[in-house]
């Protein structure tokens, strides 16, 4: 009788439990000092529940004095639970508050990687306008320029490659949209901006092999010897360049002297 009765009471016990939580709300003006706000409110931010933790990190951002030490912690944290909320423009600005007010601290360097990390989750795919990318490629090639030490350092690279593919992805796919519609001087316009900005790019081999075909198409054959050249240089061996220009020239053999 005892187990069931301990059974009938557990459900209520914990819809009483939430029922308390829900007397007690997350209130930051209500905390005794300013740093029992910030432990609340990164206690909140550890149990995922972001919008009181931007709530108290937003309140102390406003309260704490310019040199108060918890400050750019609360910056940094205050762009965690924006992120949490996939507030990514939101986050940036936050993060971006640590580097530029308080250069000199321990957070700033993982608030500059933030902040492009940040930026990077607003360019959502290669077809969209890549502003944002920019800026998280600018943001994260400033960090590793600043913090080249940091454990952080081959994730930023990670991240910066990752976009670059991207920007060359949008400029090939453009210029196969005009490749499609016999376009072909706009189309090799773009597919010189893969290879002459982000040469190191998968792209930059299909783009140089779309190069050659608009240019058979167009019958200009000084410039497909060129460009294949150039794929003979950066791809020997590859059986997708061999297949668009054909064998590689032999090399010329020096005359003997008399």
């Amino acid at each position: 009788m005892f187990v069931n009765a301990l059974r009938r009471t557990l459900p209520l016990l914990a819809l009483t439990g939430l029922a308390a939580c829900h007397r007690h709300p997350f209130i930051p003006a209500s905390f005794p000092s300013k740093e029992a706000l910030f432990q609340a409110s990164l206690q909140q931010l550890k149990l995922r529940h972001w919008g009181n933790a931007e709530n108290g990190f937003e309140k102390l951002t406003t309260d704490l004095p310019a040199r108060d030490p918890l400050l750019p912690a609360a910056y940094y944290y205050l762009g965690e639970a924006h992120s949490g909320q996939k507030e990514y423009i939101l986050a940036a600005q936050a993060y971006s508050r640590v580097p530029e007010s308080f250069p000199e601290d321990t957070l700033a360097g993982p608030a500059t990687f933030m902040t492009g990390i940040s930026y990077a989750k607003l360019w959502r795919k290669p077809s969209l306008d890549p502003d944002y990318g920019q800026t998280a490629i600018s943001t994260l090639q400033s960090f590793i320029a600043a913090y080249p030490d940091s454990p952080l350092k081959p994730r930023a690279q990670r991240e910066i490659d990752r976009l670059t593919e991207w920007l060359a992805i949008k400029n090939y796919d453009t210029g196969m949209f005009y490749y499609r519609r016999k376009a072909y001087d706009p189309a090799i316009i773009y597919f010189n901006d893969v290879e002459r900005l982000y040469p190191t790019t998968q792209h930059a081999k299909l783009a140089l092999i779309q190069l050659v075909k608009s240019y058979q198409q167009i019958k200009y054959p000084e410039e497909i010897a060129q460009t294949c050249a150039t794929l003979y240089q950066k791809y020997p061996g590859d059986a997708e360049v061999k297949k668009t220009c054909g064998p590689p020239p032999a090399p010329a053999t020096a005359t003997p002297k008399p």
